[in-house]
């Protein structure tokens, strides 16, 4: 079953909402909540709203469980845009657009959702994917035999070597600094 609910003419710009919209797309109703609460951005309380007004709609005209509920689709469109002025240099004006956004948001049950860890149905590319392919007994019988015949690598001594840099190249007097103590 799948549930719809719409924020029509909310006065923050697409691009601001689509941020926040990408944080919860497939997330379960409650895990959404919880994040949207500690998102120190506008356009999370509306879409908390949103959220709530859709589980109502669930509850109260399909009588589904909200704890079953993720969201399966949320997507952020271009409403209206006000254009105002404002003055500029040699008594020109410039053009202020004021964007307006229309999200959307469906809810859908857990059990329509193919996950891997529920046991559900999975697609064989997925199960490739997630599990490697095993080898037969006659693959494995020759890769056995093709070790032996090869010939093991010479034994060197181990030379103490420095670690692998992590992160930038140090230059310059920073290199320096931090190498003074192997020059000596």
């Amino acid at each position: 079953m799948h549930v719809k609910a719409h924020l029509r003419n909310i006065r923050i710009s697409p691009r601001k909402v689509r941020i926040v919209a990408a944080l919860v797309r497939g997330r379960n109703v409650g895990d959404a909540k919880t994040q949207l609460t500690f998102l120190m951005r506008k356009a999370a309380l509306p879409i908390i709203k949103l959220i709530d007004s859709a589980v109502a709609n669930a509850t109260h005209n399909f009588k589904l469980d909200p704890k079953d509920l993720y969201i399966s689709e949320i997507f952020v469109n271009e409403g209206q845009t006000l254009k105002r002025g404002m003055p500029r240099a040699r008594g020109s004006s410039y053009t202020i657009r004021k964007r307006m956004s229309h999200i959307s948001l469906t809810l859908s049950e857990k059990k329509d959702r193919n996950m891997t860890h529920t046991g559900k149905k999975v697609s064989q590319k997925k199960m490739a994917l997630v599990m490697p392919a095993k080898k037969t007994a006659k693959e494995e019988g020759k890769s056995k035999k093709a070790m032996t015949h090869e010939k093991k690598p010479a034994v060197r001594a181990q030379v103490a070597k420095k670690p692998a840099p992590t992160g930038r190249r140090l230059t310059g007097i920073a290199r320096r600094a931090f190498h003074a103590h192997e020059d000596k």
